[in-house]
C-alpha cells in the first residue's frame, strides 16, 4: 500500500471552548487511513507572547507551514478578533480555509463563508473529505 499524505493542520479555536477543539482533534485522530500533524495552539502548550503583536507573529509561524486551516465557526462571535487574525494570516499565505459548523448551527459568520473554500457540518467524513480535497 502506498504511503498516505500527512496533513499539517491548524485548528482555529479558543481555550474557553476547549471541548469543541478536543472533539475535533479526537475525531481526526480516530479517522482510519488519515494521518495529520497538529499545528494548533492548545492551552497546555501556549505560544510565548506577551503582546498582541508578538501573538500575531507567533500565529504566523504556526500557520505558515500548514496545508489547511480549519475554523470552528461556532466560536466566532466571542473570539472575533483572533479568529479574523487567523483567517487573515491564512489568506496571506494562500492557505485553504475549511469552515466547520457546530451541531445545530445553521448560520456561519460571513467572514468564514467568504474566506473558506468550503463550509462543512460537524461530521468526520465531511471534514476529512474537505481536508483531502482542499489541502495544499
Amino acid at each position: 500500500m502506498p504511503s498516505l499524505k500527512t496533513y499539517d493542520l491548524f485548528i482555529s479555536h479558543a481555550w474557553t471552548y476547549n471541548d469543541e477543539y478536543y472533539k475535533m482533534v479526537n475525531m481526526l485522530k480516530q479517522t482510519p487511513l488519515f494521518t495529520w500533524r497538529n499545528y494548533s495552539v492548545p492551552e497546555h502548550d501556549p505560544l510565548k507572547a506577551k503582546t498582541d503583536a508578538q501573538l500575531y507573529a507567533a500565529l504566523q509561524n504556526q500557520i505558515r507551514p500548514v496545508n489547511a486551516v480549519i475554523v470552528l465557526a461556532g466560536m466566532y462571535a466571542a473570539y472575533r478578533k483572533w479568529i479574523e487574525a487567523e483567517i487573515e494570516i491564512a489568506k496571506s499565505y494562500k492557505k485553504p480555509i475549511i469552515g466547520v459548523k457546530p451541531w445545530g448551527n445553521a448560520l456561519v459568520p460571513k467572514i468564514v463563508q467568504d474566506s473558506a473554500k468550503t463550509v462543512v457540518g460537524w461530521n468526520t467524513a465531511s471534514i476529512v473529505e474537505a481536508i483531502r480535497k482542499y489541502s495544499l
